[in-house]
């Protein structure tokens, strides 16, 4: 096994590859300083199935990995022979597309004489905005939102110490946006539709439930999200009304359902802070580009005395540049690398932030 990191004189340069679902992505993060970020999206193969398709995303990520690499070893004008260690995405994700991402990152470990790190994922997405916002207090919690994934974390430290808290019971806030939006009849993914549209709502039109937040819920699911509820309610409410002939008021719906996500994610979090003394949130995954989401968490953190930190709407998305950072906190921790023969975990655990 090759030897942990040292880097005499200077910050580590870490390599990045992150294929946990349909975007390549490939970066050069220097301590906590992102040199390049490079992704490639198979978006587009999966809009005419209204969702991922595994087998699809795998064989774009094989096509995809060698020039997205060379592009962003070419924009940094850096050569792979001067790369520290390389960190690619283990899990959680799609098991064939981290797949391709995980052998990759093999081949080049073993062909550089570098070390590898296998990283999680979701962890990442938190992990990123330390190369926005600068390092992290010594304890803060990272509220952790995609297509996928709804999740609280505590962290001590994003290299070795992490807590999942919560998460979601069914549906993730980005699955039940893209639900929503396939019965609004919105294109794929239904997220940045359903934001768009919510603008011209009425966030007010429409009372729709706001799920684990009855007290007899907030004793045992305190830190728990459940969306799947809200997603059958308009379901209901559009159905009634199409029933009765009568006009759908899309903007009204996307805004009334966008805020019920976003009050119920950000009521929680909130509490979560002061229930364990936090006073910095980390918010982060493709989720966290929702305007709506953004602008509560905005208010209500700065009502609470809480500071926000969110990373631009580019590294909120999966890339490269969240792997690379996790990686280089991994590195600076001095954690020993992971063999060369690690396996990928489709649901690899929130507590731990490498393998």
């Amino acid at each position: 096994m090759v030897s942990p990191v040292t880097a005499p004189g200077g910050e580590p340069l870490v390599l990045g590859i992150e294929t946990s679902c349909d975007e390549t992505g490939v970066a050069l993060v220097r301590g906590r300083e992102l040199l390049v970020d490079t992704v490639a999206s198979s978006m587009d193969d999966h809009a005419r199935y209204g969702g991922i398709i595994p087998e699809v995303a795998s064989r774009a990520h094989l096509e995809a990995m060698i020039p997205t690499l060379e592009r962003t070893l070419g924009t940094a004008d850096v050569d792979l022979s001067e790369v520290d260690a390389v960190a690619v995405t283990a899990g959680p994700g799609l098991v064939g597309p981290l797949t391709i991402g995980a052998s990759a990152a093999k081949a080049l470990a073993l062909a550089l004489d570098k070390p590898l790190y296998g990283v999680n994922h979701v962890i990442g997405h938190a992990a990123v905005d330390e190369l926005v916002h600068g390092a992290f207090p010594d304890r803060f919690l990272s509220l952790v939102v995609s297509g996928g994934h709804s999740s609280l974390l505590l962290v001590d430290d994003v290299a070795t110490s992490v807590t999942e808290l919560g998460s979601t019971l069914d549906d993730a806030a980005g699955e039940a946006f893209d639900k929503v939006g396939r019965l609004l009849g919105l294109p794929y993914p239904g997220g940045p539709h359903i934001d768009r549209l919510a603008r011209e709502g009425d966030p007010t039109a429409i009372r729709f439930p706001r799920g684990l937040t009855a007290r007899k819920d907030q004793e045992k699911h305190a830190d728990d999200f459940s969306f799947s509820g809200l997603k059958t309610a308009v379901a209901r409410w559009v159905e009634a009304r199409t029933d009765a002939g009568e006009e759908i008021p899309v903007p009204d719906v996307a805004a009334s359902f966008a805020e019920a996500v976003a009050d119920v994610l950000t009521a929680k979090t909130i509490a979560a802070c002061h229930r364990h003394e936090v006073d910095t949130l980390v918010v982060g995954g493709g989720f966290s580009a929702n305007s709506q989401l953004r602008d509560m968490a905005a208010a209500r953190c700065a009502e609470a005395g809480i500071e926000l930190r969110i990373p631009p709407i580019r590294y909120c998305t999966d890339n490269g540049a969240m792997i690379a950072a996790l990686g280089s906190a991994v590195v600076r921790a001095g954690v020993a690398p992971s063999s060369l023969d690690i396996g990928v975990d489709s649901s690899m655990p929130l507590t731990v932030s490498h393998v």
